[in-house]
């Protein structure tokens, strides 16, 4: 939604980059070549941890997008419960069928920032991080300048 907040500079924004991979593109695969990605939310199951390094080898540079991604902030709260207590919480049993048919990601042992899996060229820390910070830093890069957060910047939550 901070993403969306950037209103006019969204139609700035438009002006100078093309919209390859996102929920709102209906591509099935991510594609070769991306300049820049920004990726957000924690690494907390097979599939994310397969699609970020898919991601990673096929972007010039990747920018963790938010607490979640940067530090595991919410997600990585249920590190500290047996991945079979929260299967049961959530789905109510420990073994969900759709766990062993796929339908259902394979959790890993810890949701996790990407930086534990991949390297991060960016970070752009808030959560959500705000639109006034989301432009600096795209602005700064798309002039080719480098992207500075200044200490004002770098606050977690």
């Amino acid at each position: 939604m901070s993403f969306l907040d950037l209103d006019h500079r969204l139609e700035e924004l438009a002006g100078v980059v093309e919209l390859v991979y996102s929920p709102l593109v209906d591509r099935k695969e991510f594609p070769e070549g991306v300049d820049i990605t920004l990726v957000e939310g924690a690494v907390g199951n097979r599939e994310h941890l397969e699609l970020l390094r898919e991601i990673r080898e096929k972007t010039r540079i990747l920018v963790a997008f938010g607490d979640c991604a940067v530090t595991g902030n919410v997600p990585s709260l249920r590190n500290a419960l047996p991945r079979e207590k929260v299967l049961e919480e959530v789905y109510g049993v420990d073994d969900p069928p759709g766990l062993r048919d796929g339908d259902v990601p394979e959790f890993l042992p810890q949701a996790s920032p990407l930086g534990r899996f991949v390297p991060v060229d960016y970070y752009i820390p808030g959560c959500p991080p705000s639109p006034e910070r989301i432009w600096r830093f795209l602005e700064a890069l798309l002039k080719g300048r480098e992207p500075a957060l200044s200490g004002k910047d770098i606050r977690f939550g």
